[in-house]
């Protein structure tokens, strides 16, 4: 099955990006380091591709984020920046032979409704509770969006430099682990329906919705005797371990809550999709000067953006 064209609604959108380890390996199996190169990693991309961080979770084999992004191309980015540059930190952590990830981040967005973002913030903080590792949302060992969301804190990790220890290697320097480490910062937004919210009703909220997720979780190892593995079972997980089983369902194209914005969404997707396959086909022709629709990346040809009105074609 192809993958869907890459799209933003018009003015940007809240978006949930997915990435999933090869073969879904515990590749990011939480530790200390990992940790900060993480957050250092995500806190400078989100800095240098303008891409507003709302919450994220990442579990022994897969991530998610909830960001803001302004079209698919900042989004793109974004992703390609945070992806290559923690891939290469995993492997010189694990000494991992393959690749990282399994295929190209998966990007859904989610409609302005305030019912579909908090499902998708419920379902991002729910991680590492749901499947019964943890009985906390703030316990889970890893890389999550918990705590800097129920205090409001800045989150702090570490960016090293590879660029600048490379070149001062070659020129015969003593270099330590962290001679060229760097602090990043990472400041998360609010979810955008809650914006208007002051920080203390905005945190109030965070709190009741990981009382609910825990309270919920709790009520199902009470209904079926299983219990939580622990934090220190899962940091003892061999990186290259596979899951017995992985979950496979169909991603939607969109986040909504009500069918009408669902409707409102794949309409203008449809009109996308068909407005980039006749320009597609005209440039297949030998038209290079096909009209692709704004927030497209043509075959070979750089991003579509909105012309200014002096630039914009007439007629």
């Amino acid at each position: 099955m192809p993958r869907p064209l890459r799209f933003i609604p018009e003015g940007g959108a809240l978006v949930e990006v997915t990435t999933r380890c090869i073969q879904s390996r515990f590749l990011l199996t939480p530790g200390p380091l990992l940790n900060e190169i993480i957050l250092g990693v995500l806190a400078r991309a989100a800095r240098l591709y303008g891409v507003g961080v709302v919450a994220f979770c990442f579990v022994s084999g897969h991530y998610h984020l909830l960001v803001r992004a302004s079209d698919a191309e900042a989004l793109a980015q974004f992703a390609c920046y945070f992806n290559s540059n923690l891939a290469r930190e995993i492997v010189r952590l694990t000494g991992w032979k393959d690749k990282v990830w399994a295929r190209r981040y998966r990007a859904i967005p989610v409609s302005e409704e305030e019912g579909a973002q908090v499902e998708r913030l419920v379902y991002v903080l729910s991680h590492g509770v749901k499947e019964g590792l943890v009985s906390r949302v703030v316990d889970w060992p890893g890389v999550h969006a918990a705590r800097g969301l129920l205090d409001g804190r800045l989150l702090e990790g570490t960016w090293f430099n590879r660029t600048k220890e490379y070149g001062a290697r070659l020129r015969g320097e003593e270099v330590t682990a962290r001679s060229f480490a760097e602090s990043e910062v990472l400041s998360l937004e609010p979810l955008p329906c809650w914006k208007h919210l002051s920080p203390e009703i905005y945190q109030k909220r965070i709190a009741d919705l990981i009382q609910q997720i825990e309270a919920e979780a709790a009520a199902k190892r009470e209904a079926t005797g299983l219990e939580v593995i622990g934090r220190e079972a899962i940091l003892r997980q061999n990186p290259e371990t596979r899951p017995a089983k992985t979950k496979k369902s169909p991603a939607p194209y969109f986040h909504a809550f009500t069918k009408r914005a669902r409707r409102e969404l794949y309409e203008a997707y449809a009109w996308f999709v068909a407005a980039f396959r006749e320009a597609a086909e005209k440039l297949k022709a030998g038209d290079r000067n096909a009209s692709f629709p704004t927030g497209s990346f043509p075959p070979h040809l750089p991003f579509v953006r909105d012309l200014p009105p002096n630039l914009a074609p007439t007629g």
